[in-house]
C-alpha cells in the first residue's frame, strides 16, 4: 500500500522550493554528471531530494515503530527521557525544548535511537529504550540504520573526492566503531497552527537522511526574504548537510537554516510523523577544516571573512552536547541560553515571513 495515497496532497497553491533531484544509484555507480549535480546541491543550498535509495521498505517499518512508541502511555515514555545534561538518545516530550530566543516551546515529541545501540544489539551500548523499540531493534531499526549508513557514506565519499581530499578522509571522521551522536529519530507532532514544531536551526552533524509524508519542512534560501516549504515526494528522501561538513570543508559545503512548522492546506489537520537518520562525526573528532589534506579547502579558509570559525577547537561530542543541552527549556536562563545552542547559523533571520 502506498502510504501517500491516503493523505491529502500537498496544496498546489503553496510555493515550494525546487530542490535538485539526485539519483543515488548513479552516484553510487560513480556517474560524473550526477556527482556534479550533487556537488551543486551541496555547495548552493545543502539540501536535495534523493531517489532510488532502496530504503523504502525499512522506512515504512520505522514509521510503524514510531507510531507504536508514541502510543505508549506518557508515564512509560518518560522513563526513557533524554534528560537535561546534553544527551540526545531517548524520548523527548513536546515542550521540552525552546524554538527561539524568547523561550517559545516546541510541539514535537520524538524517540532518538543511537547508531551505537542499533549496531551493538542485543548488547546495550549507550542507554535503554522503550519496549516498542527493543521489539523492533533486530527486524526494523538495525536494518534501517545499516542501509542509512551505506547511503550516507556513499554520499560522503562523493563529496570527499570533489573536495580534493585523500580517499577515505571524510569517512575517517565518522568511524563506525567509535561512539558518536549518530542516531535515527522518529518525530511526531500534533496539528497546531501558528506554532513552530522545531525552531530555525542548522543540523548538528554531517549528513541527514530524511523521510517525510506530509509537508512542514521549510528552508531559508540564501538571498530570500521568506521561508520556503520543501514538498514531500513519494519515494524520495530529503538530504541535507550539517555543521560538521560546513566546518570540515572550510565553508565550501553549506549547512543551511531550516525549521519545521505545521503542514500547509488540508495536511495541516493531520498528525505529522517524520523519520531521519543523522550521520555525525565520532565523539573524539576535532571539528576543524581539513586544510592540511586539501588545497581547495585551504584556499577557502584563507579567503574566508572569518577563518577562525573553521577551527572550533572542540570535539564533535562537545559541539553536540552544547547544542542539545542549551535547547532544553529547563536549562534556560534567558536569550543567551538559546544563542549558546547555535551552530553555524551565525545570525538569525529577523525580517522573514512564512507562507
Amino acid at each position: 500500500m502506498d502510504p501517500f495515497a491516503e493523505l491529502p496532497p500537498f496544496p498546489d497553491n503553496v510555493p515550494a522550493h525546487p530542490l535538485l533531484i539526485i539519483d543515488y544509484e548513479l552516484v553510487k555507480a560513480g556517474d560524473t554528471a550526477e556527482i556534479e549535480r550533487l556537488w551543486t546541491a551541496g555547495t548552493k543550498l545543502g539540501f536535495w531530494y534523493l531517489k532510488n535509495h532502496g530504503v523504502d521498505e525499512e522506512v515504512h517499518k520505522m514509521f510503524e515503530m514510531g507510531s507504536e512508541t508514541m502510543a505508549l502511555p506518557m508515564e512509560e515514555k518518560m522513563k526513557y527521557e533524554q534528560g537535561d545534561d546534553g544527551m540526545s538518545f531517548g524520548y523527548k516530550a513536546a515542550g521540552a525544548n525552546a524554538v527561539d530566543a524568547t523561550g517559545t516551546l516546541d510541539t514535537a515529541q520524538f524517540i532518538n535511537i543511537a547508531k551505537d545501540d542499533a549496531l551493538a544489539w542485543p548488547v546495550q551500548a549507550r542507554r535503554d529504550y522503550p519496549s516498542t523499540v527493543n521489539a523492533r531493534m533486530p527486524t526494523t531499526i538495525t536494518p534501517f540504520v545499516e542501509k542509512s549508513l551505506a547511503v550516507n557514506n556513499t554520499l560522503l565519499e562523493a563529496f570527499n573526492d570533489k573536495l580534493g581530499l585523500p580517499k577515505g578522509a571524510l569517512l575517517k571522521q565518522h568511524p563506525r566503531e567509535e561512539f558518536s551522536g549518530s542516531e535515527t529519530r522518529c518525530l511526531f507532532s500534533p496539528p497546531i497552527l501558528d506554532r513552530q514544531v522545531i525552531g530555525a536551526h542548522t543540523d548538528f552533524g554531517s549528513l541527514s537522511f530524511l523521510h517525510n509524508r506530509l509537508g512542514g519542512l521549510q528552508v531559508f534560501v540564501p538571498g530570500s526574504e521568506t521561508w520556503q516549504y520543501v514538498k514531500p515526494i513519494p519515494g524520495h528522501a530529503i538530504c541535507n548537510l550539517g555543521d560538521a561538513m560546513a566546518i570540515f570543508s572550510g565553508g565550501i559545503l553549506r549547512s543551511n537554516l531550516h525549521r519545521v512548522v505545521n503542514p500547509p492546506g488540508d495536511q495541516g489537520s493531520l498528525y505529522r510523523y517524520s523519520l531521519v537518520y543523522f550521520t555525525r562525526p565520532g565523539n573524539s573528532i576535532i571539528l576543524r577544516a581539513l586544510t592540511d589534506e586539501s588545497p581547495m579547502i585551504a584556499e577557502a579558509v584563507a579567503n574566508a571573512r572569518d577563518p577562525g570559525q573553521f577551527d572550533t577547537g572542540v570535539t564533535s561530542l562537545d559541539w553536540f552536547t552544547r547544542r542539545i543541552k542549551n535547547q532544553r527549556i529547563k536549562n534556560r536562563k534567558g536569550p543567551e541560553t538559546w544563542m549558546a545552542s547555535r551552530g553555524t547559523e551565525h545570525t538569525e533571520p529577523t525580517t522573514i515571513s512564512a507562507y
